[in-house]
């Protein structure tokens, strides 16, 4: 990775950051708890059973991304969520909301049906096999 701090990479290599970032499952689950407030780094890797080290590594694509930015206070290196890097990736994400949204009440009637094993066709009716 390029070593140009996240403002001064161009638009798309940021976004790319911004999405390899969150990919990662557990770097999802490090920005939530930074949504409550600033955490010492032994603080973010605490509900993780993983090494200090392998947590460093998660902050360190988080920061590279531009999602966090870390502040030595005194021994301690502290993180900090920074909700602005999201914003080029929320716009471009935005730009997929003129498809029609989902009818969630359908897709709740057509996974009930999926499960009772009696789903309807593409047209809504019942299988041939059973009766309406």
């Amino acid at each position: 990775m390029s070593d140009a701090r996240p403002a001064e990479r161009p638009a798309a290599s940021r976004l790319d950051a911004v999405f390899a970032a969150l990919a990662d499952p557990t770097r999802r689950v490090i920005l939530s708890m930074l949504l409550e407030d600033d955490m010492a780094v032994t603080d973010v890797a605490h509900p993780f059973a993983m090494s200090l080290a392998a947590i460093s590594k998660h902050l360190q694509v988080l920061s590279d991304a531009g999602l966090i930015s870390r502040e030595r206070r005194g021994r301690v290196i502290w993180c900090k969520l920074e909700p602005d890097a999201l914003r080029a990736a929320s716009v471009w994400m935005q730009g997929f909301g003129q498809f029609e949204p989902v009818d969630l009440d359908a897709f709740e009637r057509f996974l009930e049906a999926e499960l009772a094993g009696d789903a309807p066709d593409d047209d809504g009716d019942q299988p041939e096999n059973q009766p309406a």
